[in-house]
């Protein structure tokens, strides 16, 4: 089973990775819920780093893989784009954003509330982001 996936940074790429997520998972027989849960995370963090980090610049790209231990998934997700500052972001309200109405800023706190654990790492080279969900 194919693990990995490459794409440039374009916003139309974000199916293609849904896609292959939802693929990959199949062979786990997940819940739809925990399903849709697990390949949204996975989509805002892809989409945070192709119109954030990389500036929806198709000459560059983002890299997925996924690879599966003692019923722990482990999404890896790399690109070269604008680093994300885990230590400068704050967690919004997510009741308020609802109550007035706002669009966006929510993608992380959702992503953080549906993965049981997430991480970043930057070095000169990469960003990395890895994402981790236990299953069984």
């Amino acid at each position: 089973m194919n693990n990995k996936i490459t794409v440039s940074c374009t916003k139309k790429n974000l199916k293609q990775i849904r896609d292959f997520v939802t693929e990959y998972l199949a062979a786990y027989r997940l819940t739809d819920i925990l399903m849709n849960q697990i390949v949204l995370a996975v989509d805002e963090i892809c989409a945070n780093l192709i119109i954030h980090a990389n500036q929806e610049d198709p000459s560059k790209n983002i890299s997925l893989s996924i690879t599966e231990k003692a019923g722990m998934l482990k999404f890896e997700i790399v690109d070269n784009g604008v680093a994300f500052r885990r230590s400068e972001y704050k967690e919004p309200n997510i009741e308020e954003h609802i109550r007035v109405g706002k669009k966006g800023g929510v993608g992380i706190a959702l992503v953080n509330r549906i993965m049981d654990r997430v991480e970043f790492e930057s070095n000169a080279r990469q960003n990395t982001c890895f994402l981790y969900k236990k299953i069984k």
